[in-house]
């Protein structure tokens, strides 16, 4: 739940119309949500120093008070709150989600030593669900006034993190291993069913087809029952456990099968070689570096821009999707949000999927590669906007969700690769840096194309709604020439680091 900031694309535009604001305006609201991430540090910090269920409620807690407090102004339970009072919420929100994330890669990466890269992969990827889960909830609510819905998404987005966060705080905990026992088997269980759920998801999004076969409510209770299946995981793991348990105390002591124990012995031997082969492949770096170094090598600002001009640029888009539907007489806004959330949660999905099954195959390409494979479709998406029909409208969300997403995780391990892993949480954070400079300067410079062609329709009042084609148009053209190239720098970057990743497949 911690990807509340998602979901701002649903009720953007009653925010213009209840704080009586420019486009302008409401852009630098997405870009202070995106801000929150600047001060991400404090959560690392934090985590040093706190117990991370203490780090995990605090997060919770800021976005309670970031989103609470516009609810209440809204509902008309506060009647003073100037437009930069709600900037400084908004700002406070989107910093929130960077202590809930802190716990969630921490946990993920500490309780599972040997499959780091698959655990946080998995976990991190349900952060796009987010968007469709209030969605889903705020449906089931009947609220159908936009005023109204807009009030329902603010409130679900304070309560729902915190409600989460007190019923986890009491699991969470770091467990001491030295060694890890080969989970295979378990990750391909929540792989299985990672993607049913993705499937479900994505199927339940397109509600005009779907609402006459399945009531809101049913389709929601099928979506917790699918965010609820990877509990079995762990139980039928703790099941076996005691089940081994019990047949070796019943077992008489008198009795020893020494070729079985040297069988036993031998496979346990060969499994904990292999997976500290791959562990020790999976992390190779090109070399451990600081920020200082970093900021001085060309391949660090070949990245920067590949992510700017890649997922930067697409969670832009993603945040304007409100206006983008409304100028193009699309009343179908919270399909399009669980549409790109529900295909964000596969690519952030398939990078750890394709990792977990061709990590050590000559098949595997390198990580820039990966990205300009998933930048190439993203930058046709943004020329098929340039279609009237909703239907491009529907197919380019779906690609620029999907290829945001891969990206976004893609980089987690790219930094790790290119910079190392010991300043790891500062190197990313700087990295990442670009998603708020991207937000203001991208999302700034559409809503001023947006308030130029408002001027010049019928439309006098920059409070007003630009509509036709003609508001994006432009944005469109410019925003798919920056994500081409994205894609040629990606290429460049493979390239450059070829050798490298050559020899970190094994010379293939």
């Amino acid at each position: 739940m911690a990807g509340t900031n998602t979901n701002f694309p649903a009720y953007s535009s009653q925010i213009k119309k209840l704080l009586s604001i420019s486009q302008v305006q409401l852009n630098n609201l997405a870009f202070a949500s995106d801000a929150g991430k600047l001060l991400g540090w404090f959560a690392g910090i934090a985590a040093n120093y706190l117990p991370l269920w203490l780090v995990l409620i605090i997060g919770s807690i800021l976005g309670l008070i970031g989103y609470g407090v516009q609810y209440l102004f809204l509902a008309n339970r506060i009647h003073s709150l100037s437009y930069w009072h709600v900037f400084s919420l908004t700002f406070l929100a989107g910093n929130s989600i960077c202590w809930i994330n802190t716990v969630s890669y921490i946990v993920s990466i500490q309780n599972f030593p040997l499959d780091r890269q698959v655990a946080v992969g998995l976990s991190t990827s349900y952060i796009s669900l987010s968007a469709k889960i209030v969605t889903d909830i705020v449906d089931v609510m009947d609220v159908f006034i936009p005023s109204g819905r807009a009030k329902t998404y603010l409130l679900l987005n304070s309560v729902l993190p915190l409600f989460c966060a007190v019923i986890t705080a009491p699991l969470i905990r770091e467990t001491k291993v030295d060694k890890s026992r080969k989970l295979s088997d378990g990750f391909r269980v929540m792989f299985v069913i990672t993607l049913a759920t993705g499937t479900y998801a994505v199927i339940t999004s397109v509600r005009p087809s779907i609402s006459k076969l399945l009531p809101r409510l049913l389709s929601l209770m099928g979506m917790g029952i699918f965010l609820l299946l990877p509990i079995l995981v762990p139980l039928s793991e703790r099941i076996k456990q005691q089940w081994h348990g019990k047949c070796r105390i019943r077992r008489d002591p008198r009795i020893c099968d020494l070729s079985k124990l040297e069988e036993e012995k031998s496979r346990t031997t060969q499994e904990e070689e292999i997976k500290e082969e791959n562990d020790e492949i999976g992390f190779a770096v090109m070399e451990e570096i600081g920020a200082k170094k970093m900021l001085m090598k060309l391949d660090f600002w070949l990245y920067f821009f590949v992510y700017l001009f890649g997922a930067t640029l697409g969670l832009v888009y993603l945040n304007n999707l409100g206006q983008i539907a409304d100028t193009r007489g699309c009343t179908a806004t919270s399909s399009l949000v669980s549409l790109s959330s529900s295909f964000g949660f596969f690519g952030r999905l398939l990078p750890s999927l394709f990792d977990y099954l061709f990590s050590r195959s000559k098949y595997a390409i390198s990580r820039p590669a990966s990205i300009a494979v998933a930048l190439a479709p993203m930058t046709g998406a943004f020329f098929l906007l340039l279609n009237n029909s909703h239907i491009a409208l529907y197919i380019s969300t779906a690609i620029i969700g999907i290829c945001t997403g891969a990206i976004t995780s893609i980089s987690v391990s790219q930094t790790t690769e290119l910079f190392g892993t010991k300043n790891f949480g500062v190197n990313h954070n700087i990295v990442v840096a670009n998603i708020p400079i991207g937000s203001f300067l991208f999302g700034d410079f559409a809503a001023m194309l947006y308030r130029r062609r408002q001027g010049n329709s019928s439309t006098t009042s920059d409070i007003g709604s630009c509509l036709g084609m003609k508001c994006f148009q432009t944005t469109f053209v410019i925003w798919g020439c920056l994500c081409f190239l994205g894609t040629c720098l990606a290429l460049i970057l493979h390239t450059r680091t070829r050798k490298f990743y050559r020899h970190l497949r094994g010379g293939n």
